[in-house]
């Protein structure tokens, strides 16, 4: 085979075979393909799309490209739950030990933070202790044993997707569908699960930011991850505006130990309710409305939030930082956004939130940079509730160097009060 004619066949819209996409991907992993020749064919992908059977055959390819985990030592149904990101998307701390305390095996693999969206691996370090490197050995072994665990990736998993997604992030290619599903999915069925739930955010503050594209999208990876032979399936979310009031590290650990504790309801404890029953489902626990039940009656009994401290400590945490949340670091600079008039809270663009929150130190803008646990904001009135002038509408901490006023600026123009009155 020869690159240059693949090339030609996408571009001219042909359909390639199965043995032509493993060569490709296979020879691109292994450095026989040069940038340039990969890059033609990404744009070639870009602007005529790919079949569903050639999206799952590059799903494959690079979910074996590297190792494959395989959890039948923990129990022969588990389940995983992928969120495409979005701004306070702190829902897997609050699942995760749902569905455990439910009976069901959650091993759970997360990545850390890039851009406005957070990273569930960041949010968890913030816990004092909390150790997210677990060998595989160690990650099984605290699932068997507690039910659930949440780590960074283990082993040397879809290496192929690491190097084509670096390549099309510095090409502008990221925002194709089968590109993107191939992407997710080939991690996805690379970490083993057997039933796995998606949850696509939809919005200003999502990648995918309107319906029609957000569906799109979940109906690739809900028809790859059955031809893969996972049970699977997929809800569509609205990130039109932050979830839940936190927005940062240990503001998000802290504001879903407050959902676990039955402390907080809302949005975002009914989402984690319809997530986390979703994901009871797959794993045959009964019906939606049975397993919206369980959810509800894990939190309510208390056992949700046992089994949360449960795995923080069998990870190396200390469980009392979510009993007296002064244990977590403390913020060295605070400032509160007042409302300059009465009117309703509006959020006109939630990417920017996401955004400022970055500029706190909650985020990095590359990989690998340090964060600061301890930055990010507090929604005090969320989107559609009335303020009065003088009220404070947010808190902003951080701990960086950072010119807090002007930052708090840029919230205020990204978080706005409507003249509109509730009715």
């Amino acid at each position: 085979m020869q690159m240059y004619d693949l090339i030609c066949k996408k571009k001219t819209n042909k359909e390639l075979s199965k043995e032509e996409i493993y060569w490709l991907v296979n020879g691109f992993t292994a450095g026989d393909i040069s940038d340039a020749q990969m890059t033609a064919f990404l744009m070639a992908v870009y602007f005529n799309s790919m079949s569903a059977r050639e999206t799952f055959d590059l799903t494959m390819a690079m979910e074996h490209s590297g190792d494959v985990l395989d959890l039948s030592c923990i129990d022969k149904v588990t389940v995983d739950k992928h969120s495409t990101g979005g701004v306070g998307d702190k829902t897997t701390l609050v699942i995760v030990p749902i569905v455990a305390s439910c009976g069901v095996k959650a091993p759970k693999m997360s990545g850390r933070g890039l851009g406005h969206t957070g990273g569930t691996i960041d949010k968890l370090e913030s816990i004092p202790g909390f150790n997210t490197s677990l060998s595989f050995e160690e990650f099984t072994d605290v699932v068997k044993s507690v039910g659930c665990a949440v780590v960074g990736q283990t082993g040397h998993l879809t290496p192929a997707d690491k190097k084509i997604y670096a390549l099309r992030d510095v090409t502008a290619t990221v925002d194709s569908i089968p590109l993107i599903a191939s992407s997710i999915m080939s991690k996805k069925l690379a970490t083993g699960n057997s039933c796995i739930l998606l949850d696509v955010k939809c919005g200003s503050g999502a990648f995918m930011k309107d319906e029609k594209s957000a569906r799109a999208l979940a109906d690739a990876m809900v028809e790859i991850g059955k031809s893969a032979g996972r049970k699977c399936s997929a809800m569509i979310t609205d990130m039109t505006k932050p979830l839940g009031r936190a927005v940062g590290n240990s503001l998000e650990v802290i504001e879903a130990a407050e959902v676990l504790k039955g402390n907080e309801k809302g949005e975002f404890y009914d989402l984690c309710i319809k997530l986390a029953a979703n994901m009871l489902s797959l794993a045959e626990k009964g019906t939606p409305e049975e397993c919206e039940a369980l959810a509800k009656d894990a939190i309510t009994s208390g056992r949700a939030f046992s089994k949360f401290k449960e795995m923080i400590s069998s990870q190396g945490g200390n469980p009392e930082a979510v009993e007296d949340y002064k244990l977590f670091k403390q913020p060295k600079n605070i400032l509160k956004v007042c409302a300059d008039k009465t009117g309703v809270i509006t959020c006109k663009d939630c990417e920017e939130i996401g955004l400022v929150s970055l500029s706190l130190g909650a985020g990095r803008s590359v990989k690998d940079a340090p964060i600061d646990h301890s930055a990010g904001i507090y929604l005090n009135k969320l989107c559609g509730e009335s303020v009065e002038k003088g009220e404070v509408i947010a808190t902003l901490y951080s701990s960086i160097d950072c010119n807090m006023q002007k930052i708090s600026e840029r919230f205020s123009s990204a978080y706005q009060i409507s003249d509109n009155k509730l009715v």
